[in-house]
């Protein structure tokens, strides 16, 4: 038996593939059998930032991994795996990895002293601290609290960009020669509108 608040769900489920079929009978024949996306999206688990939808992409366009504040890190199997898969399978020559203004995750790791998430033991405590030390150099900023916020996720974005573009499956690609282009992108909530921060395309020479 269905749950009943599963039912307007797949109503709009519906809705959507009959309105999809009905301007193109073929559309989801076109990727019944393979997928080739152009980029691999890193993005915040928040549901108002969906990739597909803030950058008008279709089905099959984007390979996509989405945790709480777009976080990097090198013990992430699930993060490497879908990474290493993007990269050596589905040939993706581009990455985009994108925060938002409004982050809740950046505004735990703010808040965390005093919270209780400080003294837990948990996956998301332990998530919220390592996300409180990426960002540690912007926290004594003096400034509104809103422009303080949206600064300490523009350091999140790039201190993740920071580990994403030194970790092993992006590094093995660069060294390969294959193009590869890496992006750290904020969104803002307020316009909708998203925005480059920082972008490298190829591995930077060792000082």
């Amino acid at each position: 038996m269905i749950v009943t608040t599963l039912k307007p769900l797949l109503a709009k489920n519906r809705s959507w593939a009959l309105q999809r079929r009905q301007r193109n009978p073929d559309y989801f024949k076109k990727f019944l059998h393979q997928q080739k996306p152009h980029s691999l999206w890193i993005g915040c688990s928040d549901s108002r930032v969906p990739a597909e939808v803030l950058t008008g992409s279709h089905p099959g366009e984007l390979f996509v991994h989405r945790n709480i504040a777009n976080m990097v890190l090198e013990e992430d199997d699930n993060l490497l795996s879908v990474l290493q898969y993007a990269l050596f399978f589905l040939g993706v020559t581009r990455i985009v990895l994108s925060g938002h203004y409004g982050c809740g995750g950046v505004e735990a790791a703010l808040n965390l002293p005093g919270s209780g998430l400080e003294d837990q033991d948990s996956a998301l405590a332990r998530r919220i601290k390592r996300l409180r030390d990426d960002i540690q150099s912007g926290l004594a900023t003096e400034t509104s609290p809103e422009a303080r916020l949206d600064r300490l996720v523009e350091a999140n974005v790039r201190a993740q960009f920071a580990r994403l573009v030194t970790s092993e499956p992006v590094r093995q690609i660069w060294q390969s020669g294959q193009p590869l282009e890496v992006f750290g992108c904020v969104y803002d909530l307020r316009s909708g509108h998203l925005k480059e921060l920082i972008s490298q395309s190829a591995q930077e020479p060792c000082l």
